[in-house]
């Protein structure tokens, strides 16, 4: 059977067996144009994230030479997903508890450079007056059992319509490189099925342990570039300044 095939099978199996009651079909038919209008305001949402973000990352490259930001992502969870998380929770399925209790619809994932410039970064967005902090999770102080590391953040923020401001809920992830890197390979891992027991602790034992080896190495390199830093400035102060009077003196002799 081709994977294309298998595929669309395991999608039908899914919504015949957890998507097909009465309950879900008459939310899905009764509200299809709400559904995708409000979908469009947490598209519309992560626009207004993403532009602070862009904003944020051109600043700091024209006043300190640096962009803290290597790539910006971001997606609006499918109505499937938000359908199991309503479940999940054992949440009406209305589109008004939908969107006063799923909190992250829309998410933006920002990966930097280093680890300072998460906080860096979540400081300035948060001191923006149309930004609301609504929860704040730092798995980085305190990473999950897994290893896994990520700054979360949801915030509120408005969007601009053509008769009304609307706020909106975002999930904003930031994390390093080495954090992204491993969430990704964890996440491919964890869906792995028909692992016997023994094996499936010691692979996630070996999970955590290169977690670690992430943190290290995104310590290791901020460490070496405030080292770089350092002997950059250093080096700068021991160079004699031109000034304007040594100017004058150089052309004097030359006239």
């Amino acid at each position: 059977m081709a994977f294309g095939d298998y595929l669309e099978q395991v999608q039908e199996k899914f919504i015949r067996e957890n998507l097909m009651s009465d309950e879900f079909l008459d939310f899905i038919q009764g509200s299809r144009m709400p559904m995708d209008e409000l979908m469009a305001y947490y598209q519309c949402a992560i626009m207004e994230i993403e532009t602070k973000f862009k904003v944020l990352n051109e600043q700091f490259s024209l006043q300190y030479d640096r962009n803290p930001i290597e790539s910006i992502k971001s997606r609006v969870k499918s109505t499937e997903g938000i359908i199991r998380k309503v479940r999940k929770k054992n949440l009406p399925l209305s589109l008004e508890s939908v969107e006063q209790n799923i909190r992250d619809i829309a998410g933006v994932r920002v990966v930097t450079s280093f680890q300072d410039d998460i906080y860096l970064l979540a400081e300035c967005l948060l001191q923006q007056d149309d930004v609301t902090l609504i929860e704040k999770k730092d798995y980085i102080q305190a990473p999950k059992d897994s290893g896994y590391r990520s700054l979360h953040l949801i915030v509120e923020v408005p969007i601009f319509l053509q008769n009304e401001k609307r706020p909106m809920k975002v999930e904003v992830q930031l994390r390093t490189i080495a954090m992204d890197f491993w969430a990704s390979l964890e996440h491919k891992l964890r869906y792995k099925k028909n692992i016997p027991e023994s094996e499936a602790e010691q692979l996630a034992h070996d999970l955590v342990e290169c977690a670690q080896i992430s943190a290290s190495l995104d310590h290791r390199m901020e460490d070496i570039r405030n080292r770089i830093a350092r002997a950059t400035k250093e080096a700068e102060k021991q160079e004699t300044p031109v000034t304007i009077g040594d100017v004058l003196f150089h052309s004097k002799l030359f006239t």
